[in-house]
């Protein structure tokens, strides 16, 4: 399916969920053999839900955030997913397939109505215990390991901003990445 996806026959999806903290994430530091790494972070840790899709060609993150990891924050990102590549009046339309994990949240009777209600999306649904196989599972250490380690947030909502930001900026290099690898035929 990458393959396919890759030469444009069809539009590969990967989706998961994740969160990200208030308090700060360690991520490859330099210290001392048997040093305590930690960050002094006051307060109590709080988290932020992130339900994504990856789209496979573009290299593109689109991601949901919220308080809560439900099914209707997944419907949340199906909502989103619409306007992007669901059918539009005059265009041919590509097979768009969404890979997924058969997590509770992707599987209750609320998730699998808002996917049937959607024919031009496909489920592919992945091996249960297997995250390795999902590719969005890099994203999000993308995500983490180089936009939001070792920092402290004062409130959800400034993790929020610094989320949004830091997705857009994920999306801008690998786009630029991917305009690298074009090649041109003479």
């Amino acid at each position: 399916m990458r393959q396919q996806a890759e030469a444009g026959d069809i539009v590969l999806l990967s989706a998961d969920e994740s969160e990200a903290l208030t308090h700060p994430y360690l991520a490859h530091a330099w210290a001392k053999r048997g040093a305590d790494l930690r960050v002094p972070a006051p307060g109590q840790s709080r988290k932020l839900a992130l339900i994504g899709a990856l789209d496979h060609a573009a290299g593109k993150l689109i991601v949901h955030r919220s308080r809560t990891k439900r099914s209707t924050d997944f419907i949340g990102l199906l909502e989103r997913l619409d306007p992007l590549y669901g059918p539009k009046p005059g265009d041919v339309a590509k097979p768009v397939i969404l890979v997924l994990d058969n997590g509770p949240i992707h599987t209750s009777k609320l998730s699998r109505a808002a996917l049937a209600k959607r024919p031009w999306l496909k489920a592919e649904w992945l091996p249960k215990y297997a995250p390795e196989l999902n590719d969005i599972e890099r994203s999000w250490r993308d995500l983490k390991r180089h936009f939001l380690a070792h920092q402290t947030f004062q409130s959800i909502e400034q993790l929020d901003a610094t989320v949004a930001t830091a997705v857009d900026r994920l999306n801008y290099e690998r786009q630029r990445h991917l305009c690298h690898d074009q090649r041109i035929a003479a």
